[in-house]
Order: structure tokens, then sequence, then C-alpha cells
């Protein structure tokens, strides 16, 4: 799939993107996963990145899982697409964001330079980079 031409036709398009709402459950529900981002933008975020080349969306949610803060998942849901041209101020992206479960506690890898469990009603959704505070609401609003 690498080597693929492509033809002149085709014009650039969003770069496809997962972010993960990681539920911790340790035994019981603990709250959830938030990263402090490495590089800039900086701030809180939800761990995520771009999807590769000849990847399935869920199998790029479970290898950035797992690059950023150290953790096999459980997916439970599609909570939906987020594609506003504006959501990352680097390049326009459409992310597909998953509920997931996992019942570890993350460590920091990769882009994150911590990694933080946070309590539904201790989010701080005024240090939330991209458009993670939107999201975060959409999920406390559909869960």
């Amino acid at each position: 799939m690498k080597n693929v031409k492509i033809p002149e036709w085709v014009k650039p398009t969003p770069f496809l993107t997962v972010d993960g709402i990681i539920r911790i459950f340790n035994p019981q529900f603990k709250g959830i996963v938030l990263i402090k981002r490495k590089n800039p933008p900086l701030g809180y975020a939800l761990p995520g990145g771009f999807v590769d080349y000849g990847e399935s969306v869920e199998d790029a949610l479970t290898r950035e899982m797992k690059e950023e803060v150290n953790l096999e998942i459980e997916v439970v849901k599609l909570l939906g697409i987020y594609s506003n041209p504006n959501r990352d101020p680097r390049l326009h992206t459409a992310s597909c964001v998953f509920i997931c479960n996992a019942y570890e506690l993350p460590q920091a890898g990769d882009d994150a330079k911590e990694a933080f469990i946070f309590k539904l009603e201790e989010i701080p959704f005024e240090k939330l980079v991209f458009d993670h505070s939107r999201i975060i609401a959409d999920y406390l609003k559909f869960s």
C-alpha cells in the first residue's frame, strides 16, 4: 500500500485522527485519562493521534492509546466524528472519538509529558487544547 501512485485529480483531504475517552476502572470508576502535551499546542488533551495509511481507525486507536498512555483498552463505542476545519491549529483534521475502558493506571509516553486520571467534576475544561472541551462535554451529555 505504501507505493501507491496518487492520481493528479486527488485533492488534499483532512488528516484522519483518533482520540480516546478512556474510563479507568481500578476496581471501580476512577475518572478519565487526560495527558499534558509535550509538544505544541501545549495543555491538557485526550490521548490520541494520527491514523497511518493502511491502518483502520480501530487499530490506530489501540496503537495510540498504548503509545501515549501505555494502556490496553476495551473499545465501548464511537462517541462521534469531529471535523471542524479549525479544531486543530496545526492543520485540518477529522477525529473519530471513541469511548474506551481500561483497568490499569496510565503512564505517559510518546507525545505525552504526563498522564492523569481526572474525576469528571475536576476536568480542567479551560486548559484543554483542540476541541477536547466540546468532545468531553458531549461525552458527559450523552453518557
